[in-house]
């Protein structure tokens, strides 16, 4: 019996017979997996047999993917007000195709889900046909894969766009995908999945392997540290690892890994950037990392640890450096930052380090108090404004805070203090990028980074109806937490080191172990200011040479109360009925503010809210 031999063209006969002859040649990479999928014995006019994962195996499926998805993630959020705004969902699977995670439209998903595309279903070209994730698997490419050109019929309702998301050594770590109704031409979607893979490659090798040295280079100086940057990892001069952007550059491909190369760097560099030439000739600026100090940019070391250089730099512990790091990458992506804590955390200081250390360090940092711009003037000294667009305005008119920040980091600080009839303006500037002065006709384009601050919950307030929605999930797709100074483990030398930056010094004066202890453990509502303000006020009244104590401190530095003890089980009901006692006459005398109240009896303010929720239900 002889057997029929499928090719590209009969199997592009058979599908236009099915669907029409309307249908338009696909594109070779579409052709090569009908092909694959005619091999395989696939019948495109079936429903695929596709079954998701059993409960213990998705576990565990998740679970070897969790670091995966947390470094997915900030892409992810960033991608899903499109993918709302379209009606699709963006998917990142595994690197077998396996969908881990959905997120976007609900309608659309409910329509996914009738062909199996949702989370526990395996999507591999081998058992789903032709498809975006699992033929950009099999081509290791960015693939499209519209309506009519899916193997199977019942796939023809979507339209796709994946890459594969590679590692430093070339391996397929999972997929990431954008995928809407074919009804919808969505002629953006690959670009922005390469966009969004690209910042998620650049965070794959943002630390330097020990014993390694990275090299981060591009045409255009102004483009290193950010995600388009070519990146490539030496361990001496053979090559170990690199992004997509790095091999393009140097015309190498990911077979060269484990080869020596001419770029790897050994001996000593001259300080500043280096003079690096393409595959073709043209000029490359590069940066190494990983290298003795000695041989280190000066411009590099202060984009890695913007306090290095600088006197008035934060003091962070490592927790938020880690925060500062991930920010500074996001805005580097174009992806917004909301930094939300307390008064006095440090969310301007924080801000500002994230300005220095990323790409648009070179560019404006432009702040604005948006709970401290008068309401009826808010608006122009946002977007600025027309000559004489209004009574009092300026005969030359005004550029607005808004153009000010053209390049760099605007900082929009206690948004959630912002008029509500002025968010629905600034989310249209957000998305359109673009400004309408006051009293002008035609919109402005402006290009500027953003970091948002806040001591407020937006998320509650956007319950409550107090801010916007859209605006809220437009400028918080990532949110940054300071802690508060009260729990922070680095207290006694963050004292020491805000002392260090002081007069006081200067003039031989010292504090003593007592009064650096009893500073590390006061009480400080006003967090970061509140201490940095004692500390100065303590140098300007010492005299030269004195030794502080702590009976030298301003009044009202109070210690931390000690944990008071354990009471024995026949007298914690009546304790327990003290304490009770104690609470509310302290909210009575305080009027029923929980802060001061809380502050009088030596606990914090968390501990006095659930104490009285407590009694409230009755438990």
């Amino acid at each position: 019996m002889q057997s029929r031999v499928t090719t590209p063209r009969t199997l592009l006969a058979a599908r236009r017979q099915a669907f029409g002859p309307g249908m338009a040649e696909p594109p070779p990479p579409i052709l090569r997996s009908w092909e694959r999928c005619a091999a395989l014995g696939l019948d495109f006019g079936q429903r695929p047999r596709v079954e998701p994962l059993g409960s213990a195996e998705m576990r565990a499926a998740f679970d070897r993917s969790e670091a995966l998805r947390q470094t997915c993630r900030p892409e992810i959020e960033a991608l899903h007000a499109e993918a709302q705004a379209t009606g699709s969902l963006v998917i990142l699977t595994d690197a077998d195709g396996l969908i881990l995670d959905t997120l976007g439209s609900d309608a659309f998903a409910g329509r996914a889900a009738q062909v199996a595309l949702r989370p526990g279903v395996p999507w591999s070209e081998s058992l789903t046909g032709t498809n975006a994730i699992g033929t950009a698997l099999v081509e290791r490419r960015p693939v499209e894969v519209r309506g009519a050109e899916h193997y199977f019929e019942p796939h023809r309702i979507l339209s796709c766009a994946a890459m594969p998301i590679l590692g430093a050594d070339g391996t397929v770590l999972g997929v990431l995908d954008l995928t809407g109704p074919a009804a919808i031409h969505q002629g953006h979607a690959l670009g922005l999945v390469g966009l969004a893979v690209a910042a998620i490659e650049h965070r794959l090798l943002d630390t330097v392997p020990t014993g390694c040295e990275v090299l981060r280079l591009h045409r255009d100086a102004g483009l290193l540290g950010t995600p388009r940057e070519g990146v490539l990892v030496f361990e001496g001069r053979r090559l170990v690892g690199a992004n997509r952007h790095g091999l393009a550059l140097l015309g190498l491909s990911w077979g060269d890994l484990g080869t020596e190369q001419a770029g790897g760097h050994g001996g000593d560099t001259a300080p500043g950037p280096l003079s690096l030439r393409d595959a073709t000739g043209a000029p490359l600026y590069g940066r190494l990392q990983g290298v003795p100090a000695r041989r280190r940019s000066t411009v590099e070391t202060a984009r890695q640890n913007p306090a290095a250089l600088s006197p008035e730099g934060p003091i962070l512990d490592p927790a938020t450096e880690k925060l500062l790091a991930r920010a500074v990458r996001l805005i580097d992506a174009g992806i917004p930052v909301v930094v939300e804590g307390e008064t006095g955390t440090g969310k301007e200081v924080f801000a500002r380090a994230a300005h220095a250390a990323c790409a648009r360090a070179q560019k404006p940092f432009v702040a604005v108090n948006c709970a401290a711009l008068p309401e009826t003037l808010i608006e122009a000294e946002l977007f600025g404004y027309e000559p004489g667009a209004f009574t009092g305005a300026a005969r030359h008119g005004a550029k607005g805070l808004l153009r000010q920040a053209e390049g760099g980091l605007l900082f929009l600080d206690e948004i959630g203090d912002m008029p509500l009839s002025l968010q629905s303006r600034l989310l249209r500037a957000l998305q359109e990028r673009e400004v309408l002065p006051v009293g002008g006709t035609r919109p402005i384009p402006v290009d500027f980074a953003l970091i948002c601050a806040t001591h407020r919950d937006l998320s509650r307030m956007v319950e409550e109806g107090a801010f916007r929605a859209d605006l809220f999930y437009r400028i918080a797709p990532y949110r940054v937490r300071l802690a508060p100074l009260r729990e922070r483990q680095d207290r006694l030398a963050l004292v020491r080191g805000l002392w260090a930056r002081s007069d006081g010094p200067a003039r031989g004066v010292t504090l003593s172990p007592d009064c650096e202890a009893a500073l590390a453990e006061a009480e400080w509502p006003g967090n970061l200011r509140q201490l940095a303000a004692c500390l100065k006020a303590l140098a300007a009244l010492a005299e030269a040479g004195e030794v502080l104590g702590p009976a030298d401190l301003p009044e009202g530095v109070t210690c931390r109360p000690a944990p008071a003890p354990v009471p024995r089980r026949e007298e914690a009901g009546r304790l327990d009925v003290l304490a009770q006692d104690a609470m509310r006459a302290a909210l009575a005398a305080h009027g029923g503010n929980v802060s001061r109240a809380a502050r009088s009896l030596g606990i914090s303010r968390s501990t006095l809210y659930r104490r009285c929720l407590t009694e409230r239900a009755g438990v």
